[in-house]
């Protein structure tokens, strides 16, 4: 279970609950994009192609 003590100190301790990642192509670039576990939304993408995956969220295969 995440615990985020103390708190103001913008430092996460664990994973990120009810949340996965997965690579998404999008006009021919891949990029990494949320989902959310409950609904299987997607949630959040990010822009650069380059970028890294979201931190402490888990992946989809």
């Amino acid at each position: 279970m995440a615990t985020n003590k103390p708190s103001g100190d913008n430092a996460r301790k664990g994973a990120v609950r009810k949340r996965s990642q997965l690579k998404t192509k999008m006009e021919g670039e891949e990029h990494w994009t949320k989902r959310s576990r409950e609904d299987g939304k997607f949630l959040a993408q990010k822009k650069d192609p380059k970028a890294d995956p979201y931190k402490g969220v888990r992946r989809e295969r």
